[in-house]
């Protein structure tokens, strides 16, 4: 298969402002398409699709974006950012002003959580996070 696989977002009319918001956000980001139904954008060279579809959905917790950061810096960027007019939830876990559920979440997790002596003591610490901490996950 060599067509790409991407997510469409619906949105309440706001698809074109979420669009805009998101790409503000992240690096190498575009706007390709927009239309007064649907506008197609890029974030970090993945493609999404946002579609004008009115108010008979809403997005829950069942989907949401991972967003793998390197530096305690940048998981503060994406939190602060991504947060603004939404809320945070726990382990790393946000919605946006649109509903949209996001991840935000170190790369070293994947190696804290793959040693088995440590792992429980991990899980433990980031359940208690709402943002979070690089340096406390690593101390657990």
């Amino acid at each position: 298969m060599t067509k790409q696989i991407y997510p469409c977002l619906w949105f309440d009319g706001q698809a074109k402002t979420a669009a805009e918001f998101y790409c503000s956000i992240f690096k190498d980001s575009k706007i390709l398409v927009d239309t007064p139904m649907v506008v197609t954008y890029e974030l970090n060279g993945n493609k999404f699709m946002g579609l004008n579809g009115g108010p008979q959905f809403k997005f829950n917790e069942a989907v949401s974006f991972v967003v793998n950061c390197d530096t305690q810096d940048e998981i503060d960027y994406y939190w602060d950012k991504l947060t603004a007019g939404g809320e945070e939830s726990r382990c790393g876990w946000l919605k946006d002003k649109f509903g949209v559920s996001w991840q935000i979440v170190p790369t070293i997790i994947a190696a804290l959580m793959s040693d088995p002596a440590k792992a429980e003591r991990v899980v433990k610490a980031f359940m208690n996070m709402k943002k979070l901490d690089i340096e406390i996950l690593k101390n657990a």
